[in-house]
């Protein structure tokens, strides 16, 4: 199972994910969470992802994060816990 890129991301996804962070009103508490999760180095499915926080669910693909949604919206591919 593949690990978080958490490094040299392309440079067109980090923008997309400022933008939706930004767009989101995503705040420094919600990042703060998922950041702690990432330190526990999560490893994550082959294929889409998603994983719930209180105040977000973070989506991803493999071993990059796609994006950020609010919590009323309906994410696809298999829930990390």
């Amino acid at each position: 199972m593949p690990k978080i890129l958490r490094q040299n991301l392309p440079h067109r996804l980090m923008n997309h994910l400022l933008d939706r962070i930004e767009s989101r009103s995503i705040t420094n508490d919600d990042l703060m969470q998922f950041s702690d999760w990432l330190s526990s180095n999560p490893e994550v499915p082959q294929g889409r992802w998603f994983k719930r926080f209180p105040s977000m669910t973070v989506c991803g693909e493999s071993e990059l994060v796609k994006t950020f949604l609010l919590p009323q919206q309906a994410a696809t591919g298999e829930e990390v816990l």
